[in-house]
């Protein structure tokens, strides 16, 4: 084998461990979401709202899609065809835009927390 193709072939085994992550990680995320939503649903807690399990699901979500595009940069670094570069810019920034909207709510969510844990 020569370094060229074990270099490909560790890009693609690195890539396809990243994807693996970004399965177990949603999964996990999903898992949590339904056992705090069905938790809630039971026992009508006060200390668990559907604005925190969402935040919280949207916390796995957004760090999976930092695995999955560092999956992307992998395979493109890999076989950079000009299709391939254009391919990834878009995921990039359809996901960045993902992320960035994801925070961004986040954020505005635990705005009236931070408030109400100022006053009181």
């Amino acid at each position: 084998m020569t370094m060229e193709e074990i270099l490909m072939t560790f890009a693609s085994a690195s890539a396809l461990m990243l994807e693996g992550v970004v399965a177990v990680l949603v999964m996990y995320g999903a898992v949590e979401a339904l056992a705090r939503m069905a938790v809630h649903l039971v026992v009508q807690s006060e200390s668990v709202t559907r604005r925190l399990i969402w935040m919280r699901f949207a916390q796995w979500i957004i760090l999976a899609l930092e695995f999955a595009l560092g999956a992307d940069i992998i395979r493109t670094a890999i076989s950079p065809s000009w299709d391939d570069v254009g391919k990834l810019a878009a995921i990039a920034a359809i996901r960045t835009g993902l992320s960035f909207f994801l925070e961004r709510d986040i954020e505005a969510f635990e705005e009236p927390d931070m408030r109400g844990a100022a006053e009181g």
